[in-house]
């Protein structure tokens, strides 16, 4: 059997932790998750997004090329909550957009991340999880992470777009896009099933059958 590795992308609260999760579990694969409880800058980012932004994107260069190449190295097919290309081009740029990441900063931390990122093996899929702002919102507010408190629906929106321009020059590995807002992977197996079934498919090359309403 063939080892694939796909990474899961998407905006906060589109729903990569609980896929990743329920894909791994199915499949087997090894599972590997964004730093969020353990991550030291996070919650002080949150609380001073000027002060701390650069700091926080240095750590996750090298907190997920760590984990990516782990990943790639593995014997096992792997699926990775959070893609690494997202730091530069959907997180990174919004820091810079909303002047909360110098240009001086921005540019030495793309020179990093340019540098580790052509260095790291290709993924065989990218996930892409999209749902509608006030969705996401509803669910960033229902999950309750105290360091989450000060999202708001107008930095989500800029993240969205972003993603947008991202994935319309992205060619590193085929994506699959994938609207979470109406897939429930825990309470409903159908919905599990197609979604596996959509990944199995974009790996071989296929493409089949569509999501429900």
């Amino acid at each position: 059997m063939s080892k694939h590795l796909v990474i899961v992308a998407g905006n906060i609260g589109a729903g990569k932790t609980t896929l990743t999760e329920r894909i791994g579990d199915r499949l087997g694969w090894r599972t590997a998750y964004e730093s969020v409880i353990d991550n030291p800058y996070l919650s002080d980012f949150y609380a001073d997004m000027r002060q701390w932004a650069f700091h926080l994107q240095v750590f996750y260069i090298g907190h997920r090329a760590e984990q990516y190449l782990q990943l790639a190295h593995s014997p096992e097919s792997a699926i990775a909550d959070r893609s690494i290309f997202e730091d530069a081009f959907i997180f990174a740029r919004a820091l810079h957009h909303m002047g909360n990441l110098s240009e001086r900063d921005y540019h030495a931390y793309r020179r990093a991340f340019d540098l580790v990122v052509n260095g790291l093996p290709k993924p065989d899929l990218l996930l892409y999880l999209k749902a509608p702002v006030p969705v996401l919102l509803e669910r960033i507010q229902q999950r309750g992470r105290a360091m989450e408190s000060g999202i708001t629906a107008d930095y989500l929106s800029l993240l969205d777009t972003f993603y947008d321009d991202w994935l319309r020059s992205f060619d590193i590995c085929p994506v699959l896009m994938i609207p979470s807002q109406d897939l429930d992977f825990v309470n409903k197996p159908k919905h599990l099933d197609i979604v596996v079934q959509r990944i199995q498919d974009k790996l071989s090359g296929q493409e089949s059958v569509v999501f429900p309403d």
